[in-house]
């Protein structure tokens, strides 16, 4: 169990019972909606995680308003990550890590993370939606603290691949903006090492089979959201270290398939990012579908009127998918 006395959940709005059940180890008294409840809650470090000795933090989880009245949960001050499991009624044996954007300030944890999850478990996907630390919060080594919770995500899954009734060798990523970057990072550095190894988990391949990336930041330099960099790097970054973490310049022939989209007109993150690793991955020989849509603005979703042009990018994700042997 972790230390629930140290680090504890504040529940917001109409609150994340879930992520009291990974801190606390029982049932919260607290409701949440059956849809939202995982099945299974896999906390990613064995104690404090890498770079924590000296940080203490209250879990926050806050309702983002929505004129629709969806949900819209944010979730801050993240001191124990944790693996959302969501079974598909019928899995097929494949499985995503769902990796939430938000900037490196906030996850957005409904829009990119439970929706996400309906929708692969609806295609017999087993999803993984993963609750990763913000750099900001006084993690030492704050630029790799993302990477490290993606990487030991990861193994954590093929750990218990066997249990859950995934192939490993069927396990793929899906990051949304700034969570694109954490995917594009698990893509392009799976086997750099971030973190000392804590156990026998840690000898397996953190390597992604595949990975999407929606509307990804990518780069720290030309083109970079700049927020989402200063939230990384810090305000007064290097350009050594903008290069280091830049994703362009890290993609190999061992990259996995990548399936990349965005849109023209989005005004928050430049679409020059997905076009940056879009060259960089056919410059290299990795297997990659992109898509650009006229319109589309940034941080759409599953749940879009069939008109709207990026409605159509979960039907072109599934064929890249099935084409590249992840979905059946």
């Amino acid at each position: 169990m972790f230390e629930q006395s140290r680090r504890s959940l504040i529940v917001g709005g109409m609150g994340l019972a879930s992520l009291c059940v990974a801190r606390a180890g029982r049932a919260s008294p607290a409701a949440s909606p059956a849809a939202d409840k995982p099945d299974e809650v896999l906390p990613l470090w064995p104690g404090t995680p890498p770079g924590g000795a000296n940080v203490t933090l209250t879990e926050l989880v806050r309702d983002n308003p929505d004129p629709k009245a969806k949900r819209n949960r944010r979730i801050s001050n993240i001191g124990n990550p944790v693996l959302m499991v969501k079974r598909a009624a019928n899995p097929n044996g494949a499985a995503v890590m769902a990796i939430p954007g938000g900037g490196y300030s906030v996850l957005n944890y409904d829009g990119a993370g439970t929706d996400h999850a309906r929708w692969l478990n609806a295609l017999g996907v087993t999803t993984f939606i993963l609750v990763y630390r913000l750099p900001g919060e006084g993690w030492a080594g704050r630029a790799n603290v993302p990477l490290q919770d993606a990487q030991r995500a990861m193994r954590l899954i093929r750990a218990n691949a066997g249990r859950l009734g995934i192939d490993p060798t069927r396990i793929g990523i899906l990051g949304s903006s700034a969570g694109g970057h954490v995917a594009g990072s698990l893509a392009t550095r799976f086997d750099d090492r971030v973190y000392d190894p804590l156990d026998a988990d840690d000898n397996r391949s953190a390597r992604p089979n595949l990975a999407a990336l929606l509307f990804p930041v990518v780069t720290m330099g030309e083109n970079a959201h700049v927020p989402s960099r200063n939230a990384l790097l810090g305000a007064n970054s290097t350009a050594a270290e903008r290069d280091a973490y830049s994703l362009e310049r890290h993609v190999t022939p061992d990259t996995p398939p990548m399936f990349l989209c965005c849109a023209g007109d989005d005004r928050v993150v430049s679409p020059g990012n997905t076009l940056a690793l879009y060259r960089a991955a056919l410059d290299a020989g990795v297997k990659t579908e992109l898509h650009v849509f006229q319109t589309g603005g940034h941080g759409f979703g599953v749940q879009l009127p069939q008109a709207v042009p990026t409605a159509h990018w979960p039907d072109l994700f599934a064929r890249f998918a099935r084409y590249n042997g992840l979905f059946v």
